[in-house]
Parts: C-alpha cells; sequence; structure tokens
C-alpha cells in the first residue's frame, strides 16, 4: 500500500449562509473566504504560496487560478482548479496536503464560493455523452437521476420513505445547534419531510438541498509550520480516498459497487483506524438517498439496512454517531460547490473542541466526504486531532 499524505489545517472561514445575494460576485465571495481564513490562522496572505480553486467562477471562464490569485494578491508557486462537483471540497484537502509533500508549496488556501442572484439561470453548453443515453429518456438534471438511485434502492432493499425522512430530519435538527444553518429555526418532523411535495418521484422537496449563496475557505500546511502555528490547535490529515465510477447515472455500478464502498474504506486503511474510532461523521448530503448509501459503505451497517441503524440511534453531537453536527448541506444549506467543503469545516471545529453547543465529547477522529455528479465523483477525508 502506497503510503499516504500528511498535512494539517491550521485555518477556516466560512460565510453564513443566505437565499439570495445583491451586487456580489463569486469573486467577492471568494475574497472575503479566504481573508477569514487567513486571520483565523493567525498568518500572513504572503504565506500562502498554493491556490486550489473551483472551476466556476463567473467573472472568468478560464485562467481561474491566474484570476482569483490576482484578486487576492497573491503570487503561488502551485495552483490548480479542482472540478469534481461536490467533491471538490474535500478533494483539495489531500491535493494540497500532496502538492506540499511534492515540495511545490508549503502553505495552501483551498476556496469555493458561489453567488445566487435572484432569477438568475445558468445554463451549461448541450455538449455532454450523458445526453445521449439520460437525458432523451427524461433523466435531465440531479433531481431526476437521484430519485432513480433511491428507487433503486428501495426497490432492491425494500427501503421506506421514513427511512430516509429520518435522514433529513437528523439533518434539521442539528441544524437547530447552529446559528448560521439556513433552516436554523426551522426544524422538521418526520411527518412534514414524508408529506413535503413530490419533487421527482420518490424524492420529497425536504430531502433534497436547498441552493443558497456563501464561500468557504480551508488552510492546509505541512506539519512542520504546523508545529509553529499557535492560533488553533491544528488538525491533521490522516488518510484519505478518492474514486470515479461513472458519470450518466445509466452507466452508474450497482448500488452495492457505487464509488464510496472504495473511497470511504481506503480512507479508513490509510488513517489506520476503523468506523468505529470515528466521533463525527460529516457525510456529503446533497439528497437523502447520498447518506444512505454512505453509512453503508462505511460499514456501520449491511448494504440496504441503513434504515434500521436510523431507527435505532441518536445522530446528534451527543448520540452513538454523530452526523454533520452543523445541520449537513440539508439543514445547513448549499452554497453550491461550497457546500461540500462545509462537512470539511465543521470537522475543524469539532477537532479543535470548537462547536459551542453542539461539540462532541472528546472528538478525535473525524470522517469527511465529498461527492459529486450522481454518487459519480466521490472521495473521503479521515481527520484527526492529534499528529
Amino acid at each position: 500500500m502506497k503510503r499516504n499524505v500528511r498535512g494539517a489545517i491550521i485555518g477556516i472561514g466560512e460565510l453564513q449562509p443566505v437565499r439570495y445575494t445583491s451586487g456580489e460576485t463569486t469573486l467577492s465571495l471568494i475574497a472575503e473566504s479566504v481573508r477569514l481564513a487567513i486571520e483565523d490562522a493567525g498568518i500572513s496572505k504572503h504565506e500562502i504560496d498554493g491556490l486550489l480553486v473551483g472551476p466556476q467562477v463567473g467573472e472568468t471562464p478560464q485562467h481561474v487560478p491566474a484570476t482569483v490569485s490576482e484578486y487576492l494578491g497573491i503570487d503561488p508557486t502551485m495552483s490548480n482548479t479542482v472540478d469534481l462537483g461536490g467533491a471538490s471540497g474535500p478533494g483539495m484537502i489531500w491535493r494540497a496536503a500532496a502538492a506540499i509533500e511534492a515540495g511545490m508549496c508549503e502553505t495552501v488556501v483551498c476556496v469555493l464560493a458561489n453567488k445566487n442572484e435572484k432569477g438568475e439561470t445558468l445554463r451549461s453548453p448541450n455538449r455532454n455523452p450523458i445526453r445521449e443515453f439520460d437525458v432523451p429518456f427524461g433523466a435531465s438534471g440531479a433531481n431526476t437521476s437521484y430519485a432513480l438511485l433511491k428507487r433503486q434502492h428501495m426497490e432492491e432493499y425494500g427501503s421506506q420513505q421514513e427511512d430516509f425522512a429520518r435522514i433529513a430530519y437528523w439533518a434539521r435538527k442539528n441544524a437547530q445547534k447552529n446559528p448560521k444553518a439556513i433552516f436554523h429555526g426551522k426544524p422538521a418532523e418526520l411527518e412534514d419531510i414524508t408529506a413535503s411535495p413530490l419533487i421527482a418521484d420518490p424524492l420529497h422537496l425536504l430531502e433534497i438541498v436547498m441552493p443558497v449563496a456563501g464561500g468557504a475557505a480551508v488552510i492546509v500546511t505541512s506539519e512542520e509550520k504546523a508545529a509553529r502555528v499557535i492560533q488553533h490547535k491544528p488538525v491533521y490529515l490522516k488518510g484519505a480516498g478518492e474514486k470515479i465510477t461513472h458519470r450518466a447515472v445509466s452507466q452508474a455500478p450497482r448500488i452495492d459497487q457505487l464509488p464510496f464502498t472504495y473511497s470511504i474504506p481506503r480512507a479508513l486503511e490509510q488513517a489506520g483506524v476503523s468506523v468505529e474510532d470515528i466521533d463525527l461523521f460529516s457525510l456529503y448530503d446533497c439528497y437523502t438517498s447520498v447518506v444512505a448509501v454512505q453509512l453503508e459503505s462505511a460499514g456501520l451497517c449491511a448494504p440496504g439496512r441503513f434504515g434500521e441503524l436510523m431507527r435505532n440511534h441518536s445522530f446528534s453531537h451527543d448520540g452513538k454517531y454523530p452526523l454533520n453536527t452543523h445541520g449537513g448541506q440539508l439543514g445547513f444549506g448549499q452554497a453550491d460547490l461550497a457546500g461540500g467543503m462545509s462537512h470539511v469545516i465543521e470537522a475543524v471545529h469539532q477537532l479543535r473542541g470548537e462547536a459551542d453547543n453542539r461539540q462532541i465529547p472528546k472528538a478525535g477522529h473525524a470522517l469527511v466526504t465529498g461527492n459529486g455528479a450522481t454518487l459519480s465523483e466521490t472521495n473521503a477525508l479521515v481527520l484527526g486531532g492529534e499528529q
């Protein structure tokens, strides 16, 4: 087995999500997220010599790292875009550590942001193989594709609507302890979730993330430099796994062979821990069905048995399996690709012991995941509070 790369998170910055923006640019949201992360790390922006950024920056269709670097006033010796959909945030973390270990840079800022102007419609070019086999038959957009996967799980394993609804219920419940969450002050009972409108059968409205505007940035540096930083306790990258198996849902493998069955065990193996050693499950949750698949892929239950797991345990910060204690994207909000980074930031808060009234007692390890396309691009990180 190849050795895993090492790195440490020393700074985080996250904007409070808002439903809509007015007059903002993606670049301005990126800059504010980075400013907060630099302030949190207690370093100068001139110490940043690496940049990882998402591909979607509305002010420039190309040359994204150069545009963002110029706007931030930094001159990195390593830069790149990370295009893994919702998996981009966690994917940036191990890529930053790898670049540091390769000697290309020492301190990397990883940033994603999204504006959301009311009435604005984003259109993608009509050039994609998915349009040959999926779109002509109605499988257009994420809702339809994820509905197909949820239906497959229900048909193959007999899982029930209430099983999936419990995932959304815990997301909303945990969001009540996070004042930054878009649904703070707006809990949802199981009956509310199952009674919400069907968007794409069998997916209900409250099982689907609500797009918002926001941004998030994380600073990764070498373990040696982290030891010299005293602003906050460093959080260390212990293991990582990544896997892509398909793009179009029509080309997806069997539901028990989706890519999380590789990426999650790989991250645990690299970190030298078992799933029972994990204190926080910070799992990507664009849809309830995505969380169900991950709980099974992580080995918390057998394939098809997540519903039983949900019925028999608490998933709050003081439960046996703390799950998305910030509310997840279902409760916190999904600021486009930055939504995936919120799972990293919550893990850092917990491992630092700075999660306030949602703090997990003695949090030592966190499993963080990312998911892009339709359970297609996946990655997993194990983060730890000790070196």
